[in-house]
């Protein structure tokens, strides 16, 4: 109840700065950018001030951060706009209508994924989650667990004394609705609900700013962008024609669906169950960047300097919610604005104004952003070496060549919708979306030449924010040769098949998500996890084996001397000595004492994992460590001075 009743004061301010700020918004636009700015809020309240030492990430801090809260919804009444306020219209009216013909289903779609991915409770208390959430879901857990009471800035409970490199703002909520009162399976689903409901609603109020209010138009664009999944069905059906149980591996297979199947070089994931359900680094950073996105548009059509300050605020405070949405938008604002201001060059007031409104953005943004790059994305990219040029993506994994021909790459992956795109560039300028073609494509061109993580697969959180006006720019496009094609019969037929194409195998990614079904925890290892966190120091160090599934990281919060490589590479971090000497601990104990005093471990754990992977000796550590607790197959030893 405390953590609702947190959350609701959050979005209660945010609806209110929204309100002061652009009181001549629609109704339906206003309210939704404060729900954003509501959850924003919560994410960074609190985490400012953990950085007060005697304050910490703590129920005191959150208690404290409500005074910030008041303090900026009050600079937004005294700085708000004096305008009347804009009621409710017939046209307001249709596009909420709209909105919520969309973003309904999917909310619901997106909590059932939620409910049956994110620690559902066996009858023996076992944990489960599914498919999209099997590999990243525990590296979420852990931290969300390990921030409670934490000083910041947080360092990774994996592998402690490591500055946390990774955007935590979104799982800080999380920790946030834990320390007040819910449970943590609750904590991740409710905001993660709520962000999902967010991102939904907000692409059609996107879309009908880029591309006008036709119902039509903007139920087509979120299907071609949440269902969507290229042409990789074929392969599928051209399996199962070979032989019929190919089918059923869809819903059987480890990562056999049709929109992402690497051995064919099938790669255009689904947004709902792959990145939006697992990456909820990356659904915070919708959440922010939507309204982002809105208010670039909307500043620099109305020339409004409030407009660009307010984003400038916003997209300031992105990094440690989402880097790659950052770097999305600012991308697309540079090619946006640069187009812009080519349109307005024949305006001088028009001209000065849209400049100086983003030269305030600029400023705004890098005096915010500046801070949180260097002590995180900059080491990551930059010191961790993962900055290299590399053309046309997973294509030409390590440059070593194009797998597949350079359209026939995209069109397979992206869809008919790509053939679309292809014709919007050649017509977009003579339709008025210069703009919105310059922005997007100013996202491709760099995530087409430069990688930025370990992994270049996640150029593809770039590539979505590219194909999210794409999807709006082919939505609109089809509704154009639907009327150049008026009068001929099959019009309807040629529709559908496109419409077909284009989210069949996004729908049955979705299909195999819901019916998906992986044990994280087993009963051991939650009761194992319950005594941790009720027995143990809060800051305790723990000797465990380098699994991802990790009852003490994930469900506990506990530090660990080493975690999985499969988040620790791909983080940029140096961990192998840490790996080493977690092995030569549990192989020979008494001969290895020093790695217990270096990493000032408490206690040892020891489960299946550590007597299968480290090859751990039991018999010398019964006779070196006193037992604090021993259930089943899992033993927890104390360490003395």
């Amino acid at each position: 109840m405390l953590a609702t009743a947190y959350l609701l004061v959050y979005l209660a301010c945010g609806v209110a700065v929204a309100r002061f700020q652009f009181p001549r918004r629609r109704p339906v636009e206003r309210a939704w950018l404060g729900l954003c700015l509501g959850v924003e809020l919560l994410m960074w309240m609190p985490a400012l001030l953990a950085y007060i030492p005697a304050v910490r990430f703590s129920r005191l801090g959150h208690a404290l951060a409500l005074a910030p809260l008041a303090a900026v919804t009050a600079a937004a009444w005294a700085l708000r706009d004096r305008r009347p306020v804009r009621r409710m219209e017939e046209d307001d009216a249709q596009l909420l209508i709209t909105a919520l013909i969309v973003a309904v289903p999917l909310t619901l779609l997106g909590a059932y994924l939620q409910h049956t991915h994110v620690l559902r409770q066996a009858a023996d208390g076992s944990l489960y989650g599914g498919q999209a959430t099997y590999g990243d879901l525990c590296l979420h857990l852990g931290i969300i667990t390990s921030l409670r009471d934490a000083a910041f800035p947080p360092t990774y409970s994996i592998l402690p004394g490591a500055t946390l490199s990774y955007p935590y703002l979104t799982d800080s909520m999380s920790t946030s609705m834990l320390l007040l009162g819910m449970d943590l399976r609750m904590a991740v689903i409710v905001p993660g609900t709520l962000m999902m409901f967010l991102v939904f609603f907000g692409f059609v109020l996107l879309c009908r700013e880029g591309v006008g209010n036709r119902r039509g138009v903007l139920i087509l664009a979120a299907a071609l962008f949440f269902l969507n999944g290229g042409f990789g069905f074929l392969y599928d059906v051209d399996m199962a024609l070979r032989d019929p149980s190919n089918f059923l591996e869809i819903f059987t297979g480890w990562y056999k669906t049709p929109a992402n199947q690497p051995e064919f070089n099938l790669r255009w994931s689904n947004i709902i169950v792959d990145m939006l359900l697992p990456q909820r680094t990356l659904l915070g950073g919708w959440t922010a960047l939507l309204p982002a996105l809105l208010l670039l548009q909307w500043a620099a059509k109305d020339r409004s300097r409030r407009a660009f300050a307010v984003l400038g605020v916003l997209a300031g405070a992105m990094p440690l919610i989402h880097t790659h949405s950052f770097l999305a938008l600012g991308l697309f604002s540079a090619g946006y604005l640069i187009a812009m201001l080519l349109r307005a060059r024949g305006e001088r007031d028009g001209l000065r104004l849209l400049f100086t409104g983003a030269a305030l953005y600029f400023a705004v943004t890098m005096a915010l952003a500046l801070p949180q790059l260097v002590g995180n994305a900059f080491k990551q990219t930059l010191e961790g070496g993962s900055l290299r040029v590399q053309f046309n993506w997973v294509n030409n994994s390590q440059n070593q060549g194009l797998i597949d021909e350079y359209f026939f790459f995209w069109i397979k992956n992206v869809g008919p919708a790509f053939v679309l795109l292809l014709c919007v560039l050649l017509d977009g300028r003579r339709r008025g979306h210069g703009p919105l073609i310059a922005g997007a494509l100013s996202i491709f061109a760099v995530a087409e030449l430069v990688l930025f993580q370990p992994n270049e697969y996640d150029n593809n959180k770039l590539f979505y924010v590219f194909y999210m006006f794409g999807a709006m720019l082919a939505a609109d496009y089809a509704s154009v040769l639907m009327l150049r094609l008026k009068g001929l019969r099959g019009r309807y037929l040629l529709a559908a098949l496109f419409v077909g194409c284009s989210v069949l195998s996004g729908s049955l990614s979705i299909a195999r998500e819901a019916v998906s079904n992986y044990q994280l925890f087993d009963a051991g290892a939650v009761q194992a996890a319950r005594f941790v966190e009720e027995e143990t120091e809060p800051h305790a160090v723990f000797m465990t084996g380098t699994q991802h599934l990790n009852p003490v990281a994930a469900l506990a919060g506990r530090n660990i001397v080493c975690g999985a490589d499969l988040y620790l590479y791909f983080h940029g971090l140096n961990y192998q000595q840490n790996a080493r000497d977690v092995q030569r601990f549990y192989q020979d104990p008494a001969g290895n004492l020093d790695v217990l005093e270096q990493y000032g471990v408490s206690y040892i754990y020891l489960s299946d994992y550590e007597r299968a992977e480290q090859n751990a000796d039991e018999a010398a550590l019964d006779a070196l460590f006193p037992k604090v607790y021993e259930a089943g197959r899992i033993t927890i030893y104390a360490v003395g001075e």
